[in-house]
């Protein structure tokens, strides 16, 4: 009995490593799954309350980080790619969202601006950007981070574009077809 005892008690040693990492990695997931992203993918960086979607085309992956903190991993991980670049979109909402309301948002709005800076940044109404989400995931691999942030529509939507090919290459191109 004891030696039995000894033995499921090793076993739970040995397991336990394991079931505390059995969370994905989500900065592997991300630099596993960037060389297959191309233009058309989304990659979003959301708030904790951001609803798990049932479309087939969706992952999602909760980080437990910080959204600035994997925003800027991820934008860093895009950037460095030869292949994609960010097209960042971003709630209409967040700028008529007061401290009163969800305190720190100013803070969080002249962070995401510090981070965003070098970027243009679409601004959408949610539920537009979330319908569009959901059109593009029947047929588009769309990855969404979730965080620990806790403030309403601070999430960041990117919408990956080809890097070596502009859209006036693109129309030029079409133009030359004609």
């Amino acid at each position: 009995m004891r030696k039995l005892a000894l033995l499921i008690f090793a076993a739970i040693i040995l397991i336990a490593p394991a079931a505390l990492t059995a969370q994905p990695d989500w900065k592997a997931r991300v630099a596993d799954t960037m060389p297959l992203m191309g233009h058309r993918n989304w990659i979003l960086i959301v708030d904790s309350a951001y609803p798990l979607q049932s479309s087939p085309g969706v992952e999602t992956i909760d980080t437990n980080s910080s959204q600035l903190d994997v925003l800027r991993y991820v934008l860093g991980s895009i950037n460095s790619s030869i292949h994609v670049r960010p097209l960042i979109y971003m709630d209409r909402e967040l700028p008529f969202v007061g401290d009163d309301d969800a305190p720190g948002v100013s803070r969080y709005r002249e962070e995401i601006q510090k981070i965003l800076a070098d970027y243009t940044i679409e601004q959408m109404l949610h539920e537009r950007v979330i319908n569009q989400i959901d059109e593009t995931s029947k047929e588009f691999h769309v990855l969404v981070l979730k965080t620990t942030m806790t403030i309403p529509y601070s999430s960041v939507f990117i919408r990956l574009d080809c890097k070596y090919w502009s859209a006036d290459a693109e129309k030029r191109m079409r133009q030359r077809m004609h």
